[in-house]
């Protein structure tokens, strides 16, 4: 922990700051720690590292499961394929100390500086602004948890240091793990400590207000909780995590339904997604229509917390466009994930399914298929990519730019995109997904499944209603009933429908690498296996080995950290 903590002393955070021009260099930079003090600008560019380098959908750690590839030589494959262990953590998160930090340095000057020379409405700016930090340290430390959580070489279910103050370079560092389920209170704690100053959503409704808000004047709080803060963080975002962190907690890896957090996790969702119409409330577009937009659009109903929209984000189609369109077709999906998509009619995907087409094994498929894969013969804007050995786009055709799977990315991809072949793109907008609400409906069907069965009511839903409007918004069920989902009767059958739908519905936004690790059964991971068209028939093939010990649901923490600091128990086997 050290060369994190370390590193975050004034020195640093100065630099940081006016590297991210967050405000304007002052007479060489020569002010020093005192201007904290009087300068709120740049007291809050303290705050806002805090919101800096947030987890990144972007990553595509989908490479390090069954679901795809890389093909070239990423960190994702490595970790794959039997190179993870303590020395080389591809997907720590122990770096999110840093930000943790930031979050106590501010709450250390919050009461110092003077936000605005209204007494009223300073004391208004303090309270917004210590609530935003207290919930900015708590998802961190959630983000941590979620990646070092585990059993320790001791055998009990450890959580992580938590940290509420900010060290200085000489503070005592060496801070051992608490238990799995004391860091999930602490966590907790801070969250619930944030709903108290920050309101649902910042759009300044005073029927909404934080009680402790009653009194304020109507005027001064639109204007400190208006919709000019909107994209901080608010209540219903942290109510969100909130749920994250419960349904974490009551996971197979970890309290496996002991404790009462599925129940936790149930009655916050059910609250949020009732707020927006319950199951009515699905976005009809939502599996598509948050990545898929015109430049300029900024509502986005199924999107509840995201970064900004960047015009400077086109590498993602640059790396992953396939080569006949200038592309470097990084990551490939595999064809384990494409069986995962089921037929049209909702039944698992089979060869002897009367609608299966061995000429053309993608028709007759549930609609999300088509969307975010793209296979032989699909498109991009009319483009049709023929993934086959006579051109660029075929199976390992040109190095580290042709698919080893057969298949490509499509989705999170602008496709209206062309890109030169020397390099030059057309314009774009992205940004980056922090929390959706389909996500959210899938945690709910989970947890009421848990808690009951299929048919298990939370707020007026359960797992077989939820499922059933997700995929019918994929088409799935609309000329016929969904057969296959109202043959499901059993707990077991339903947990195995869910986690799949979450597979699809979820696919390249960094989910199913925690997934899997949470539901205990990352360890079983499959090989990657790929599709090769030739001469008019498919067969498939192996790509990858997925080399994952009995240890990989848990993952370690970077050995430098264990071997500077003895308190800080390692995970079991690493």
């Amino acid at each position: 922990m050290k060369n994190i903590l370390k590193n975050i002393t004034l020195f640093t955070l100065f630099s940081s700051i006016a590297a991210c021009s967050l405000v304007e260099p002052v007479d060489e930079n020569l002010l020093g720690e005192e201007r904290l003090n009087f300068d709120p600008a740049f007291a809050e560019g303290v705050l806002l590292n805090a919101y800096e380098n947030m987890v990144d959908q972007f990553a595509f750690t989908d490479v390090a499961t069954d679901d795809a590839v890389h093909n070239y030589l990423s960190g994702y494959r490595r970790m794959a394929t039997g190179e993870w262990n303590a020395q080389n953590a591809f997907t720590s998160r122990w770096w999110q100390y840093e930000h943790v930090l930031y979050a106590n340095k501010f709450i250390t000057l919050i009461d110092e500086v003077v936000w605005k020379r209204d007494e009223e409405t300073n004391a208004l700016f303090k309270e917004r602004l210590y609530g935003e930090a207290v919930a900015l340290r708590a998802l961190r430390h959630f983000w941590i948890l979620q990646e070092h959580g585990g059993r320790g070489q001791s055998g009990q279910l450890l959580g992580i240091p938590y940290i509420t103050e900010f060290y200085e370079f000489d503070a005592d560092f060496n801070t051992p793990r608490l238990g799995f389920e004391e860091t999930v209170t602490q966590i907790i704690a801070d969250f619930d400590e944030a709903l108290e100053y920050l309101p649902m959503d910042y759009d300044g409704d005073l029927a909404k207000r934080p009680s402790r808000y009653n009194d304020s004047d109507d005027d001064k709080y639109q204007f400190v909780f208006g919709k000019d803060q909107d994209a901080r963080i608010n209540g219903r975002i942290i109510k969100a995590f909130k749920a994250k962190l419960y349904l974490l907690a009551a996971s197979p890896a970890y309290m496996n339904g002991q404790g009462g957090y599925y129940q936790d996790a149930a009655d916050i969702l059910a609250e949020l997604l009732n707020d927006i119409g319950g199951i009515g409330g699905l976005d009809p577009t939502g599996h598509y229509n948050f990545y898929e937009f015109p430049i300029g659009t900024r509502n986005f109903p199924e999107v509840l917390w995201r970064g900004n929209a960047s015009a400077g984000m086109t590498w993602v189609e640059s790396q992953h466009f396939p080569p006949s369109l200038n592309g470097s077709g990084q990551l490939n999906p595999s064809q384990n994930l494409v069986e995962a998509f089921p037929m049209l009619d909702g039944f698992p995907f089979s060869e002897s399914h009367p609608d299966y087409n061995a000429t053309n094994p993608f028709e007759n498929r549930d609609t999300r298929l088509q969307r975010y894969i793209l296979y032989n013969g699909n498109d991009l804007n009319g483009r049709v990519i023929n993934i086959n050995s006579a051109g660029v786009d075929g199976i390992d055709q040109v190095s580290q730019r042709s698919t080893r799977s057969g298949h490509y990315l499509k989705k999170l991809l602008d496709q209206k995109i062309n890109i030169s072949a020397d390099g030059s793109i057309s314009a774009s907008e992205k940004f980056n997904v922090y929390v959706r609400y389909t996500d959210l409906f899938l945690m709910l069907a989970e947890a009421a499944n848990e808690l009951g069965g299929p048919d298990q009511m939370v707020g007026g839903m359960s797992a077989r209603n939820i499922l059933a409007a997700i995929r019918a918004r994929a088409g799935i069920g609309l000329e016929n009933s969904d057969a296959y989902l109202s043959s499901i009767a059993s707990q077991e059958d339903m947990r195995n429908l869910i986690r799949n739908e979450r597979r699809l519905e979820l696919c390249f936004e960094g989910h199913r690498l925690y997934d899997l690790r949470r539901w205990n059964i990352f360890d079983e991971t499959p090989d990657a296996i790929g599709l090769q068209f030739n001469g008019g028939e498919y067969n498939e093939f192996s790509v990858e080995p997925r080399l994952y010990n009995a240890n990989a649901n848990y993952a370690p923490i970077p050995q430098n950290e264990v071997v500077r600091f003895n308190l800080i128990e390692q995970n079991e086997g690493w």
